[in-house]
């Protein structure tokens, strides 16, 4: 099983990114897919996620800013991320979940300058 995910970069504030993760080794139409994010010294943060049934979840400080998709059919997530702030700086991980299944991506990195 490997997620991989991609997208991540330098961009200034107010700027927009879209990361994506692919999936391989699962049937990730089943999977409670996710998007994570982890800043120095703080503890990892649920960002986004998305069920089978595409039924999304956001944490607040990304409510109309991000927006989680899925394709099943090409085993792909993404995050698209518009509006960036500063404090959206982190690693960025995908994540996929079944039952007591969880899988990660190594983690893409974004970093926004204000």
């Amino acid at each position: 099983v490997q997620l991989q995910a991609s997208g991540g970069g330098f961009v200034q504030a107010g700027g927009s990114l879209r990361l994506s993760c692919t999936a391989s080794g699962i049937i990730s139409g089943v999977y409670l897919m996710a998007w994570y994010r982890r800043t120095p010294g703080k503890e990892r943060e649920l960002v986004a996620s998305i069920s089978p049934r595409r039924i999304t979840t956001y944490t607040d400080s990304v409510k109309g800013r991000f927006t989680i998709s899925r394709d099943n059919e090409k085993h792909m997530l993404y995050l698209q991320m518009n509006s960036l702030k500063s404090e959206d700086t982190a690693v960025y991980y995908c994540n996929a979940a079944l039952n007591s299944a969880t899988y990660w991506g190594q983690g893409t990195l974004v970093t926004v300058s204000s």
